[in-house]
């Protein structure tokens, strides 16, 4: 069957395949649309494999809110540069509404979006863009109000550092100064209550031979201990930082004032805590001509 220039556009569209790549699964499937498709998606899958060991730091954070459910989604690619590609912001914002109603990270990879699962959506942009990309992390959260924020926004809804802030009474506009608030911030958790007891515990632990070193009296450092202690949980809890507002009040203080109880917030920044390993430009460049 001969295969003719609007085949192989067809398949491209369809697909966002390579000219050449279209025209070779059209050859090797006598012009079978469907075969073709799946004669690209089986050598996609190779590809992404294969590139599927390199580092993703890169990407965008995408939140949703529907009511008093909010979902944030951090979805990973190697470059800044497919973070601003519009196939890829499309699918972000995709993901980010189908985890509405994800329970975790797994549920959301399995979950439908259109017509595919998630992570096969995922793997098949590897194989269009030519990138690695990963749904790396998924948080939700609830509440009577819940506000969201993104810094440094590519696209409605989704940036490098995305914010839900879930709050009792108040409003939208004293829910918004929170959320640029954690944005700036980043504190480690919403109160004293709330912080990992492992990590109060080094703190002290720490504090403790600092104020050991001084060779004062125990009941003296008991007391440095204790000041030492309010500093940290002033510096790392939500309701005890000075607003970034208002340095006067802090963040539990201005709540008050707005008749607000904030009962939980999420913080989603693109990259945070992976390693990445800096080649040199040589060594850059000889990478990408093996592919």
């Amino acid at each position: 069957m001969a295969i003719t220039a609007a085949m192989v556009k067809e398949l491209r569209d369809s697909t966002g395949a390579g000219m050449m790549d279209a025209k070779t699964a059209l050859t090797e499937n006598s012009g079978d649309m469907e075969a073709a498709v799946d004669w690209l998606r089986t050598k996609g899958l190779a590809k992404a494999a294969k590139k599927s060991g390199r580092t993703a730091a890169e990407g965008l954070v995408a939140v949703q809110v529907e009511g008093g459910h909010g979902a944030a989604v951090e979805v990973n690619s190697e470059t800044d540069f497919v973070a601003k590609n519009e196939e890829f912001q499309k699918m972000v914002g995709g993901i980010a509404s189908v985890a509405l109603k994800a329970d975790d990270i797994d549920a959301l990879k399995a979950a439908d979006l259109n017509g595919k699962s998630v992570e096969q959506t995922v793997t098949d942009a590897v194989a269009v863009i030519g990138e690695n990309m990963s749904v790396r992390r998924m948080k939700s959260i609830v509440g009577e109000t819940v506000v969201s924020f993104i810094h440094n926004a590519a696209a409605p809804g989704m940036g490098k550092i995305g914010v839900l802030v879930a709050m009792n009474g108040g409003d939208e506009g004293f829910g918004k100064q929170v959320a640029m608030h954690i944005a700036a911030v980043n504190p480690a958790a919403l109160s004293e209550d709330d912080l990992d007891p492992e990590v109060v515990e080094k703190e002290r632990q720490v504090q403790m031979d600092i104020a050991r070193e001084s060779g004062k009296p125990e009941q003296v450092i008991e007391k440095m201990i204790e000041g030492r202690m309010k500093k940290f949980m002033s510096e790392v809890t939500l309701l005890n930082q000075q607003f970034v507002v208002n340095p006067d009040h802090t963040v539990g203080d201005a709540a008050k004032e707005a008749n607000a109880t904030i009962t939980g917030f999420v913080r989603l920044e693109v990259g945070e805590g992976i390693e990445v390993v800096k080649e040199d430009f040589a060594a850059e460049v000889a990478k990408a001509a093996k592919g």
